[in-house]
């Protein structure tokens, strides 16, 4: 069932689904552009689909009409019921916390991620779905560069980890008027494609060395890998080797220099 701005109140009504604001639940309401985040996902015969957090279901119409076999996993039992009500066959419902689902069988994934849990939630994808080759999300505008950027305040742990997986690209911006409830930001979708031949083992070792040598974020990379090896001479000697100049901060690091940094470990 398509959902839009003329059938949202009335859904609401009948079947009880109002959004709820502990999860974080905001309505897509313009199918134009719910066929445009779908259509991303270039999604070919019995590929398996997973869509995250499906609230009403604005997205997983679109998923229905496809040639994917499609899943949908969301915490909040009431939009289960709801779209199994709508959706007899064809689609797989799950409710289930995604952090806690198994996502390693998956070939692409897809979601609106409410705010608080989406670099968690990210995080958890590139760390477990090793089958999937791209990822289709939309997040809260801010939340972004914490992805995409590979310099800077904003830049962290995820970054490093996605960047050594694959590359990240923004499509395009969705306003808060597109949403119901409208909420108080812009925000963003982008794709995700990652690299088959990803060593997502060592991808995930240098994911937990970033967050220590990311957890001062105002000391220098000397410092921090100084107290994380409790060896200051072993210090020196590896960003010796990976060519850092010791007086460097964390998020002046590439995500290549932090591989660097563990293999030189």
């Amino acid at each position: 069932m398509e959902i839009n701005r003329q059938n949202i109140n009335k859904i609401m009504m009948e079947y009880y689904v109002k959004p709820d604001k502990d999860y974080g639940q905001n309505f897509l309401v313009e199918p134009d552009i719910c066929q445009k985040i779908v259509d991303l996902l270039d999604i070919k015969e019995n590929e398996k689909i997973l869509e995250v957090g499906p609230g009403i279901g604005s997205l997983t119409h679109f998923l229905h009409q496809s040639s994917g076999d499609i899943s949908v996993v969301d915490i909040d039992a009431r939009m289960i019921d709801f779209l199994k009500e709508k959706y007899k066959k064809g689609i797989t419902f799950i409710n289930e916390d995604i952090r806690k689902l198994d996502v390693s069988h998956f070939d692409k994934i897809i979601g609106n991620l409410p705010y608080n849990i989406t670099t968690e939630t990210i995080t958890y994808l590139l760390l477990n779905a090793r089958h999937a080759s791209r990822l289709v999300i939309m997040c809260q505008s801010e939340a972004f560069p914490h992805f995409n950027d590979v310099e800077g305040k904003e830049y962290g742990p995820a970054s490093v980890l996605l960047h050594l997986l694959g590359d990240c690209h923004k499509k395009f911006t969705v306003k808060p008027g597109s949403f119901y409830p409208v909420p108080k930001c812009q925000s963003t979708v982008f794709v995700i494609d990652i690299n088959p031949s990803s060593n997502f083992d060592e991808a995930g070792k240098v994911y937990l060395l970033a967050k220590q040598l990311f957890l001062n974020r105002r000391k220098t990379i000397y410092n921090n890998l100084s107290q994380y090896l409790k060896n200051k001479d072993k210090s020196t000697s590896i960003l010796q080797e990976c060519h850092i100049a010791p007086n460097t901060r964390p998020e002046q690091i590439s995500p290549e220099k932090f591989l660097q940094i563990y293999r030189a470990i």
